[in-house]
């Protein structure tokens, strides 16, 4: 629900029910008698007519509820499906690593073409800290968007979102297509924190819908060439906060979706694997098919990082590249989409040090935490949580 920016009177002389035929002014006074009504489709849209032609301040607020109440079905079959499947993933991905609301993003229509990206068809929430499109420089002021020149450029694609919250901390998410939808090679996820110069790149591959496995090909094997290139691009660490758990910064996101499955705000379930614990997988038995060839899938793989531990590695800082300049980022990100791949990228800015931000990731963590019951079992029970010596 949404606040009406302003009050709409129903009945009396400036009212819209005057405005509506009879037979419609009928059905919405029957609704509105009861606690909760309904009426007809054809009603519906007599009165959606009205509010937007009386009222075109209303128009935002009806297209954000009628997108909320009727989320798109994608189709696993349709290619611009497919790649708007993964850069909504992304950009959910996104906000959920950077703590801003995810439901920013969950109002959304199939754009006006298939080549377009996911955020061309966001439509924005009507009292969210949000801004879209041209709308993004008017309320920026001067402080444009780092990737706002992608928009002049001839052979791309470049939406641009941005949210802020109270502290200043801002996010902004610019969503890249280079080529047509038909021949793209996925999705690539890039998130940027610029007060640690860090970021850390997914790139997405899709498990079969109902095997759930992905079988390995040459094209595998050639981008993960080219991943390791982008690792490359780190320096070595000189800072405490530039530790990292391993030198990986670029993942593989082995990622299931259900062919008409129900819309949800939940990232698709997938398996998350570093780049170079991927090749130690191609070149193990695990792997093998029965034919030789290589397969992907969750019982030949075991061990992998799942959406929840991929997220907390990056919020924390623990994974990423050290030293990265933004110039570098916006290359690496138009190189991206011309080789083929629908890019998102998050660029979040703050004044956090990186001490205040790990402080804000805990507090966050533990704000979370689920309440847990303590339980002692009675002497029955006791051998049941017995733990033999090794």
């Amino acid at each position: 629900m949404r606040t009406c920016p302003r009050p709409i009177p129903l009945d009396g002389p400036g009212g819209i029910l005057v405005s509506l035929a009879s037979t419609h002014r009928g059905h919405v006074e029957r609704a509105l008698s009861e606690s909760a009504g309904y009426f007809g489709t054809e009603t519906w849209q007599a009165l959606r007519d009205v509010l937007s032609g009386s009222h075109p301040e209303l128009t935002p607020y009806i297209e954000w509820l009628l997108a909320k109440l009727n989320p798109v079905l994608f189709n696993t079959d349709d290619a611009a499906d497919r790649s708007w499947q993964e850069q909504k993933d992304a950009t959910q991905s996104l906000t959920r690593v950077t703590d801003f609301p995810h439901s920013a993003f969950t109002a959304w229509k199939r754009p006006a073409s298939q080549e377009d990206p996911y955020l061309a068809g966001l439509i924005p929430d009507p009292v969210e800290n949000s801004l879209i499109e041209h709308d993004v420089r008017v309320g920026l002021g001067d402080d444009a968007p780092v990737f706002d020149e992608w928009r002049e450029l001839g052979d791309v694609r470049c939406d641009i979102h941005v949210l802020e919250d109270t502290t200043g901390r801002r996010l902004e998410i610019a969503n890249v297509n280079a080529t047509p939808v038909e021949s793209r090679l996925g999705t690539d996820m890039i998130y940027y924190h610029h007060p640690t110069h860090s970021f850390v790149l997914v790139q997405y591959k899709r498990l079969h819908p109902r095997s759930k496995e992905y079988r390995v090909n040459k094209q595998l094997r050639d981008q993960m060439d080219r991943l390791e290139q982008v690792s490359d691009l780190s320096r070595k660490l000189a800072r405490p906060h530039e530790w990292r758990l391993s030198p990986d910064s670029c993942f593989l996101k082995f990622a299931h979706w259900r062919d008409r499955a129900a819309p949800s705000s939940d990232l698709a379930p997938g398996m998350y694997l570093p780049l170079s614990y991927a090749r130690v997988l191609l070149d193990d038995e695990c792997t093998r098919g029965t034919r030789g060839g290589r397969i992907i899938s969750y019982e030949r793989v075991g061990r992998y990082l799942v959406s929840s531990q991929f997220t907390e590695l990056v919020k924390h800082g623990l994974v990423g590249t050290v030293g990265t300049s933004i110039e570098r980022l916006r290359e690496l990100g138009l190189q991206r989409a011309r080789e083929g791949y629908s890019v998102v990228v998050g660029f979040e800015t703050s004044r956090e040090t990186p001490r205040d931000r790990a402080t804000r990731v805990r507090n966050r963590s533990t704000k979370k935490r689920p309440k847990v019951t303590s339980y002692s079992p009675t002497a029955s029970q006791e051998s049941l949580f017995d733990i033999p010596e090794p």
